[in-house]
């Protein structure tokens, strides 16, 4: 039920689980400078405690203009079932797949509902809860912190960094060194993609000129980079793909040879034949690689 409640009393817990959006917002000031607060805010709490879960950017527009009532609907007096309430409708009151992560995370991890629990109250499988929670406990709180506050589009973090780090086993600390790189410039979501696959697939010096913030000069070297791979023959694009996994699985093998899990003495005599074999060629291959990169380089 809607009511007017004076804004003083909201509590505003759980701000840093929305995703700021300084243009948004910008507009959304001058809307309700000229026609008011249409839309009303959205939380939890019994009488004059009000727990604010929705309608943050409406909350600090109101502040600005110094309004002191806005329009407040109670999901629920219980703080975890209000959750919940805004998780549901969250498909008409759009929550992204971040903020949906964190509120899940609450759930569990300060409510104490498991898995099982959230999905039955939600109706959702057990897989797409868990799916959140995975996303939650691998979001640092550094690029967390870049995210919710307008630093670093969500969508580039979901769509373009974590698939480096799923399909090209890129560590955790290179991802927040690039982001740390690029936060804050203004970027679009075009310019943070080039910037990353030349941050992690291109040549060493692609990555410190990134981290030097010299992202001019990146920008002008991708312009000699044509945008369509088609532009390939099929014998081009298939030395493109191999050049590809050989990069990819060199910064695997790099990783992977520091586990100090490996014990099996049959694992050992096969490794130790097949780096031996790797060692061998590679004078060879770092001298053809050499020339192919100064001959692509002129081309």
């Amino acid at each position: 039920m809607e009511k007017e409640v004076e804004i003083s009393s909201l509590d505003c817990r759980y701000e840093d689980f929305r995703i700021k959006n300084r243009h948004a917002e910008a507009q959304l000031l001058a809307s309700i400078s000229q026609h008011g607060i249409l839309e009303a805010l959205e939380g939890t709490g019994a009488q004059d405690k009000h727990i604010l879960l929705n309608g943050f950017k409406r909350y600090r527009c109101a502040k600005k203009l110094g309004i002191p009532q806005v329009p407040y609907t109670c999901l629920d007096n219980d703080e975890a079932i209000g959750i919940i309430e805004l998780l549901k409708i969250s498909n008409t009151k759009t929550l992204t797949l971040l903020e949906q992560a964190l509120l899940i995370n609450e759930l569990k991890n300060v409510f104490k509902l498991n898995t099982s629990e959230i999905a039955t109250k939600l109706a959702r499988s057990k897989s797409w809860v868990s799916v959140r929670i995975g996303l939650c406990n691998e979001l640092s709180d550094n690029i967390r912190q870049k995210i919710f506050n307008d630093q670093f589009p969500a969508y580039s973090y979901m769509y373009t960094l974590r698939q480096f780090m799923r399909i090209n086993a890129i560590s955790k600390e290179e991802i927040e060194q690039f982001v740390d790189a690029v936060s804050g410039k203004k970027l679009s979501i075009r310019d943070i993609e080039r910037l990353a696959y030349s941050y992690f697939k291109g040549p060493d010096e692609f990555k410190e000129q990134i981290k030097n913030n010299n992202l001019s000069w990146v920008f002008e070297r991708l312009k000699e980079v044509p945008n369509d791979p088609d532009g390939c023959n099929q014998r081009e694009r298939r030395m493109i793909n191999d050049l590809e996994i050989l990069q990819k699985y060199m910064q695997k093998v790099m990783r992977k040879t520091h586990d100090k899990k490996y014990t099996n003495p049959a694992f050992f005599a096969q490794a130790n034949l097949l780096s031996g074999g790797i060692l061998s060629k590679q004078t060879a291959l770092t001298q053809v690689l050499k020339e192919f990169y100064d001959r692509s380089g002129q081309a």
